[in-house]
């Protein structure tokens, strides 16, 4: 007999994750870029503020109470959302977790009534162009350094 896996959970994002998914985030940055541009990250200074008070969706993952993952759902007007923010912690990946954390937030889109979901990530980041692509997604335009993608609802 196998041993239970760990409990995975979802929920919405609270103030007291504030310092910890910044820290998530930004870790996972840093694992792809080799310098960050704290400029380019200012949302993340204060979640709450840039996200929940716009109306937007922002979810964290735990695992066995520790704090693993991150997204958020950016509604761009009445039909397209777009996924952003989206991380899992280094000693997670590859697990699922990503992808489960985006089908909760195209749950969440479908809830609102958005019909399109967007998403950009660089280019070169295969990781995450394979998980959007397992994840439904589809390329419709690349420039210089992004790759956008779109799954309809």
């Amino acid at each position: 007999m196998s041993e239970p896996g760990p409990i995975f959970h979802l929920r919405p994002f609270q103030a007291e994750d504030q310092a910890p998914v910044k820290a998530l985030i930004l870790d996972g940055l840093g694992d792809h870029f080799p310098v960050l541009d704290e400029t380019l990250n200012s949302d993340l200074d204060d979640i709450a503020a840039s996200y929940l008070a716009r109306g937007h969706r922002f979810i964290v993952a735990e695992v066995d109470g520790a704090l693993v993952g991150a997204g958020a759902l950016k509604v761009l007007d009445r039909q397209r959302g777009r996924l952003v923010r989206l991380s899992v912690a280094k000693d997670y990946r590859r697990r699922g977790f990503g992808q489960a954390m985006v089908e909760h937030l195209v749950t969440l889109a479908r809830i609102q009534g958005l019909a399109e979901l967007l998403v950009e990530t660089n280019h070169d980041w295969r990781d995450a162009i394979t998980l959007c692509r397992r994840c439904g997604f589809r390329p419709y335009a690349r420039d210089e350094t992004s790759i956008h993608m779109a799954r309809g609802l």
